[in-house]
């Protein structure tokens, strides 16, 4: 038994999806996505960034970095994301997201209702993380000014079985880019 046939409403709404990037603080998140987001816009894509830390600053503004607070970030950063995607945006969200329980519950909402959902591992090993440092939150924590950074010193759940996983140690953003935009192209979303 597939899925029903479309019907010709369905056929007439523009198909979206969240793809959601999750990965350690500097692993590419947002570089990848932004780089994504200008390629799908050439080509006359609706596309949304959702980049994490900007989320949290208007969003979540208030919100801490204890584990019930990083849930709630996640959950609204999901909420939105869903609710664009229903409505034919590709939404590319950029968001650590440290723990399995946040993203799957991302998950679900979007399978809730019919919306695709995407997950992608940007896979990057926290050394190179480290040594890129974008924030200067590694050399933080190790000068002993923060606490709580994920993957350091604060859980990073590894997803076990992503949509995709992409490798960036060694690799260009271009490469990064071309491996997720044929991934997409692939799924039949773009």
């Amino acid at each position: 038994m597939g899925a029903p046939a479309p019907t010709p409403a369905d056929l007439l709404r523009p198909r979206g999806a969240t793809v959601w990037l999750t990965g350690l603080p500097s692993a590419g998140k947002t570089t990848l996505a932004r780089a994504l987001a200008g390629r799908l816009r050439a080509e006359g894509h609706p596309v949304e960034v959702l980049d994490g830390d900007e989320v949290r600053a208007h969003l979540s503004a208030g919100l801490g970095f204890s584990r019930e607070d990083r849930h709630t970030n996640v959950t609204r950063i999901g909420f939105v994301a869903e609710r664009l995607a229903a409505h034919g945006v590709t939404v590319l969200a950029p968001v650590i997201a440290p723990y399995a329980a946040s993203r799957a519950a991302v998950r679900e909402r979007h399978a809730g209702r019919g919306t695709a959902f995407l997950e992608v591992h940007v896979a990057t090993p926290v050394e190179v993380c480290s040594a890129r440092d974008v924030k200067g939150l590694y050399a933080r924590q190790a000068a002993g000014e923060i606490t709580g950074l994920t993957g350091v010193d604060d859980p990073y759940e590894i997803p076990a079985d992503p949509e995709l996983r992409i490798r960036t140690r060694g690799r260009s953003v271009a490469e990064c880019t071309a491996e997720l935009h044929a991934f997409l192209t692939g799924r039949g979303l773009l």
